[in-house]
């Protein structure tokens, strides 16, 4: 076994735990939501502000120190799958650093002071609503490590556009139900 394949398997193993894990924690959040669970909504709100700092972060961090590891020593930063590897991997940390992490803390001062309130539900409803653009940027990122696209491969470089797209106007369009009652 050489240096190489060492590095790409801790690369995978870190990568699978987490984007495998914030996908349970997302499905979670989403079958509540389609239940219309509050309890389990909130469940799924504070696994996730438990885990972010503790184990999200530090693996998908681990995941690019890694790549860059394999980049850097043997594959290069050129080639277009690195380049949207690596934009792919900065939307979601910023979105995890930016908007995740200040919103779910937010959140829960405000479950803390007033209990679980329509407005403290509805940054959670927001939350759900950005996670989709998240894991849409995710999906594209594990078809890109797999697929490794040139210029050439249009129709793979197209069908990452249309995920992001579908992801965004899930996240980002659509109708906005508030919440108007809590348990």
């Amino acid at each position: 076994m050489d240096w190489y394949s060492i590095v790409k398997f801790l690369h995978v193993v870190t990568a699978t735990l987490w984007v495998g894990g914030g996908f349970v924690l997302f499905l979670l959040g989403v079958i509540a939501e389609r239940a219309d669970n509050i309890e389990d909504k909130l469940q799924a709100m504070r696994a996730s502000g438990q885990l972010g700092g503790k184990f999200f972060a530090p693996m998908s961090l681990l995941t690019l120190v890694f790549g860059l590891t394999m980049c850097g020593f043997w594959v290069g930063f050129s080639d277009l799958w690195i380049v949207i590897g690596l934009f792919g991997y900065a939307t979601t940390f910023s979105i995890g650093m930016f908007i995740f992490k200040p919103t779910g803390e937010r959140m829960g001062a405000m479950i803390a002071k007033d209990g679980v309130t329509p407005a403290a539900l509805e940054i959670g409803q927001r939350m759900m609503r950005v996670a989709r653009f998240d894991y849409a940027v995710m999906l594209v990122i594990v078809a890109d490590m797999v697929l490794k696209p040139t210029l050439h491969d249009t129709g793979i470089l197209a069908g990452m556009a249309v995920v992001v797209a579908i992801g965004a106007a899930l996240a980002f369009g659509g109708s906005r139900r508030l919440v108007t009652s809590a348990v």
